[in-house]
C-alpha cells in the first residue's frame, strides 16, 4: 500500500534535516556539502530545493529543530523547580549553559548568526520573549519580582541570555566563560526579586 502523499513529504523532509543536522553539527556549515548530505538522505538535490529552497534554508529547518528540543528541555528544568521563581532562573541558567553543548553550540550560537545573521531577529525569538513575559506576569502576579514592564524585562533578559550564550560558544575557554557568565546572569535576574532569600 501506497504512503499517503503527506507522509512522503514529511519523510523526506526528516531525512534531509537529520542529514544535514549531522554534518553542521560535525563540520559545519560552511563545509558541509549539499551533495553529501542528499546522498547521505538517499535523495536528491532537487528534493532539498524543492522542500528548503537551498542550504540557508535547510539551516533554518534545523535550527527550528534543535530550538524545539532546547524549549521542551527548559520547559522540564522549570518545572522541576521547587518553586516558579526557581524555575525561571534555572530555566534561564540551563539555556546559557546549553551552549556548552557541541551541537547547539556550532549550529545554534556559530553557524546559525554567520549564515542567518543577528539571534535578536530571528523569527522564533518573539515566541521566547513572550513566553518569558508571560513567566514574569505570574511572578509579578505572585509578587515575586518587583513593578517592571514585563515586556521590557522579557526582552532584556532574552538579549543578555542569548549574548551570553555567544559569548560561551566563540570564547577560547567555553567553561570558564560559561561559569562567570551564568554568575554573572544570575546577579542581574536577581535585581528584579522583590523578596530576597
Amino acid at each position: 500500500m501506497n504512503k499517503p502523499r503527506s507522509e512522503m513529504i514529511a519523510e523526506t523532509r526528516a531525512k534531509l534535516i537529520a542529514a544535514a543536522r549531522r554534518a553542521f553539527g560535525t563540520v559545519g556549515f560552511a563545509e558541509s556539502s549539499m551533495d553529501d548530505f542528499t546522498a547521505e538522505a538517499g535523495l536528491t538535490r532537487g528534493a532539498l530545493y524543492h522542500h528548503f529552497g537551498d542550504k540557508k534554508g535547510l539551516l533554518q529547518a534545523v535550527i527550528r529543530e534543535i530550538d524545539a528540543e532546547m524549549t521542551a528541555r527548559l520547559n522540564k528544568v522549570s518545572s522541576e523547580a521547587p518553586t516558579r521563581w526557581q524555575g525561571f532562573v534555572d530555566e534561564c541558567v540551563a539555556y546559557i549553559r546549553m551552549a556548552l553543548e557541541p551541537e547547539i553550540q556550532r549550529i545554534m550560537f556559530r553557524d546559525g548568526p554567520s549564515v542567518l545573521g543577528d539571534i535578536s531577529q530571528w523569527q522564533m525569538t518573539e515566541g521566547c520573549i513572550a513566553a518569558l513575559a508571560g513567566s514574569l506576569d505570574r511572578l509579578k502576579a505572585d509578587g515575586e519580582v518587583i513593578d517592571i514592564d514585563t515586556e521590557a524585562a522579557a526582552r532584556l533578559i532574552n538579549g543578555a541570555s542569548s549574548h551570553a550564550a555567544l559569548w560561551i560558544a566563540n570564547s577560547d575557554d567555553p567553561q570558564e566563560t560559561s561559569h562567570k557568565a551564568v554568575e554573572g546572569f544570575r546577579v542581574l535576574l536577581d535585581g528584579l526579586r522583590t523578596a530576597k532569600d
